[in-house]
């Protein structure tokens, strides 16, 4: 989500485009054409590794990127059918799940935050120096429930700051700096490459890191879907995760990334250079995965404890 880019994200950075997809030939799988819904986020720096490289076509699988503003607009598409995965950060999965909106298998990890790749930044003049400065201050976040919202209270709950006293103000990541210039808000949670871009188009500072703490390489994304869709077809799932996995692996040469944030993102080649990147992940581990659960029922967003091994879909090995 360059400027240009007017949508608002739950998860974290920026790396939409185009839909363009892998053609591949139907090999054994259940089903060789898949629809997953995917945002302009770092995290699917991977994925677009995959469908630009020919990873899926390789195993036979054809991926139909389809565009989704936030978190729970991917996931709304996933429950009415219209796609068949779905990307998004972890906390809408675990609040439907909750809620038993429906019943959700995690397929793939995505990203964690990595140091200085989720800040809370603010402006130069702002009376906002430090984390207990944001005490009854506005804080933008791109929503409630939202992986944002969750990075910025934990960070906030690790200082003694009150959380309950702030005036939460959704706000998509491009315009956070326009929003601190105008006073709307006294800072704003930002990710890659917006922490970057913003820094350079209007002079933002970090208040904090909110990857730091108790949310120290905290798992941030991943790929869900309907367990309905990963019984009837574990072919079609193992040859998505096996894509992913190898797409994971390759996305650690910085070299194979930075033209992607170019291409999807539509930053500049500088800034893409300068970006902090999210730990990309893939193999699902269930002792990491349930901090996020776990994260949420003590901070109150779900009600009762969640299990997430239950919740991850078998795991391909590549």
């Amino acid at each position: 989500m360059a400027a240009a880019v007017s949508v608002s994200v739950s998860g974290c950075g920026l790396l939409g485009g185009d839909d363009s997809s892998s053609s591949g030939g139907s090999g054994n799988l259940e089903k060789s054409k898949i629809k997953v819904a995917v945002m302009s986020t770092i995290d699917l720096a991977p994925l677009r590794l995959a469908q630009d490289g020919g990873y899926f076509k390789n195993e036979g699988l054809e991926v139909e990127a389809i565009e989704a503003a936030t978190g729970q607009v991917s996931l709304t598409k996933l429950i009415g059918g219209e796609v068949d995965i779905a990307y998004a950060s972890y906390t809408p999965f675990f609040i439907a799940m909750s809620k038993n909106t429906a019943d959700i298998k995690l397929v793939a990890d995505a990203s964690s935050a990595g140091p200085k790749s989720t800040m809370l930044v603010t402006l130069p003049t702002s009376s906002v120096k430090s984390v207990s400065d944001l005490a009854g201050k506005k804080i933008g976040i791109t929503a409630p429930n939202t992986v944002s919202d969750t990075l910025s209270k934990s960070v906030m709950k690790d200082h003694g700051v009150d959380a309950s006293k702030v005036q939460w103000v959704p706000i998509p990541l491009p315009n956070v700096g326009t929003a601190l210039k105008n006073g709307d808000i006294d800072a704003g949670f930002l990710t890659e490459p917006f922490i970057t871009q913003t820094a350079k188009q209007a002079g933002t500072v970090p208040v904090v890191d909110t990857a730091t703490g108790a949310t120290q390489d905290f798992p941030t994304a991943g790929y869900g879907s309907l367990g309905k869709f990963v019984s009837e077809n574990p072919k079609t799932v193992a040859a998505f995760q096996r894509a992913m996995q190898k797409a994971t692996r390759d996305a650690a040469d910085r070299s194979k990334i930075e033209p992607l944030l170019v291409k999807y993102a539509k930053i500049d080649q500088d800034t893409a250079a300068l970006t902090t990147l999210l730990t990309f992940q893939s193999t699902l581990d269930p002792r990491r995965i349930q901090r996020v659960p776990d994260l949420l029922l003590q901070m109150g967003a779900i009600q009762s404890k969640i299990d997430v091994g239950p919740m991850i879909a078998a795991q391909a090995t590549s």
